[in-house]
């Protein structure tokens, strides 16, 4: 089977600190695969790493056909990124922002505003291009990021907490198109601090203090850690 993610044995020191420690996994094309963990747990360094934005310690991975340690500007072109905290330009339009993203991933004038007019439309803000992204919504504010990072049609999305903030309402209608970006091929990697959000994942893995804990099916898990909900789950290795 080919892997979209392939990491084998990856470790991530700072100083004396380990703050990734021999994690390895595989994450299949197409696949929402859900990476939980507390804070300071090591989830946030592990995807810096696998997007190419550190460089590990040890270890390897192969990330949309592309190798971590020689190979990291390849990895860059072929991944969309959406960080926690929100990374567009408030000062900027809805359109320029967009503009702006996909003139660096290299996307051709012509096609660029094709995707921006219909990204925009499918958002239902496309009366609002010209508007300030400062003076939209935070849950407009998600999407329209989530949007933009997918605007040069990568292999793989990162999601860095997406939902972090928003109302309920907001958070269905983002996993609605995180499902309908998946069943194009799109491989979804995110992070969640919502134990409910787990569960709409196909596979989940939770890190502690570096290590990574577990990985299966949210059903499977629970009929193996014998508790109903994942939060359940989660809440035994917090405590260790």
């Amino acid at each position: 089977m080919v892997f979209s993610i392939d990491v084998q044995d990856l470790m991530k020191k700072f100083g004396d600190f380990t703050a990734v420690d021999h994690i390895t996994f595989q994450v299949k094309r197409g696949e929402i695969f859900g990476f939980l963990g507390a804070n300071g747990a090591g989830k946030t360094t592990a995807m810096k790493m696998m997007c190419g934005l550190l460089r590990p310690t040890s270890g390897n991975a192969t990330i949309a056909g592309y190798s971590l340690k020689t190979q990291s500007k390849q990895i860059k072109k072929s991944i969309g990124y959406m960080s926690q905290k929100f990374s567009l330009y408030n000062d900027l339009s809805l359109f320029e922002n967009m503009q702006l993203y996909g003139t660096i991933y290299g996307v051709k004038p012509a096609i660029l505003k094709e995707r921006i007019h219909d990204s925009l439309e499918d958002l239902g803000m496309d009366k609002y291009a010209n508007k300030l992204v400062g003076s939209i919504p935070l849950g407009w504010k998600q999407k329209l990021a989530f949007a933009t990072a997918l605007l040069h049609q990568p292999d793989i999305v990162f999601l860095d907490e997406p939902t972090s903030g928003v109302d309920p309402i907001v958070r269905r209608e983002f996993w609605e198109r995180i499902y309908k970006t998946a069943s194009t091929g799109v491989t979804i990697f995110v992070t969640t601090h919502y134990m409910d959000e787990a569960e709409y994942c196909e596979r989940i893995s939770i890190m502690s203090h570096g290590k990574l804990m577990l990985i299966g099916t949210p059903t499977q898990i629970k009929i193996d850690m014998k508790v109903d909900t994942i939060e359940e789950v989660f809440g035994k290795f917090v405590k260790r």
